[in-house]
């Protein structure tokens, strides 16, 4: 059983305090959504203060789409393996380029993640499959689908075995394993592939379910997860009502985070649990 309200309760109790070292073009929306959610953001990621700021926090979320900060990252990660707090991955676009394949690797060399968080083409990449991908975008021969949903889980599940960390892969259909329970989530809705940085959001979301949750990433990722697809289609109600577009979306996203329930997010999932 995967205690949903008790997660979201934990957050806005505890109101962790999450460090980012995140891409410029979605660090506003990163702490935005972190803040609605009931935590509070830290952008920190000057390689000089790293170390230092990561001390304070509950939690640190490593974005590689800030890959010129991959120096950053491993200081931090380091530090934060230290001291016992989770460390969040979002491996962007991790088998695009050799530098970014380079990167990739030596992060998961040198920190220990609890939860990585990637569409299906990053994680095959990380995973050492062939993954095509499309810049930061999930390739079309990777998006898991229902013919090919059972192959994707044993995928996931052995690669979390193997790293000993959470896997999430976020798409049409959401799978997060820990290498013994897997998670398949059917929320969420097209529009949120049409703003800038629902992943992003969704990675840091994460980081801050497992600052309220440090002893639990599993349940972090996987109520993170669901409150952003059930969001997502509160979101989507809202801008048909309205006849908006993407950019209203994007706010309605994040307002429907800040206003979600416990209840709201119970009844909205759809999920099934895999054992073994």
């Amino acid at each position: 059983m995967i205690h949903f309200k008790e997660a979201m309760a934990g957050i806005r109790k505890e109101a962790p305090l999450v460090q980012c070292i995140t891409n410029f073009v979605t660090v506003n929306d990163c702490a935005n959504i972190i803040l609605a959610a009931g935590g509070s953001p830290s952008m920190a990621h000057d390689i000089r203060e790293v170390e230092e700021a990561v001390e304070g926090v509950q939690a640190l979320v490593c974005n590689m789409g800030a890959i010129e900060d991959t120096e950053a990252m491993v200081l931090a990660g380091k530090r934060a393996n230290q001291l016992g707090k989770p460390v969040v991955l979002d491996p962007v676009a991790a088998g695009g380029t050799q530098l970014r394949r380079d990167a990739a690797a030596r992060l998961l060399h040198e920190v220990h993640f609890s939860v990585i968080r990637g569409n299906a083409s990053e994680i095959r990449s990380l995973a050492g499959g062939q993954a095509a991908g499309s810049g930061v975008d999930v390739s079309v021969s990777d998006v898991i689908t229902e013919d090919n949903l059972m192959e994707n889980i044993e995928l996931v599940r052995q690669f979390a075995q193997r790293i000993k960390t959470v896997i999430a892969v976020s798409g049409k259909m959401d799978v997060i394993s820990d290498g013994t329970r897997t998670v398949v989530i059917h929320n969420g809705c097209p529009m949120m592939s049409r703003i800038t940085g629902s992943g992003c959001m969704l990675t840091s979301l994460i980081g801050a379910f497992c600052g309220a949750l440090p002893g639990d990433p599993f349940t972090a990722a996987v109520t993170a997860t669901a409150a952003m697809g059930v969001c997502g289609e509160i979101a989507e109600q809202q801008r048909l009502q309205k006849g908006t577009g993407n950019a209203t979306f994007r706010t309605d996203l994040i307002d429907a985070v800040f206003n979600l329930t416990e209840e709201q997010l119970v009844e909205g999932i759809r999920y099934e649990i895999y054992e073994g």
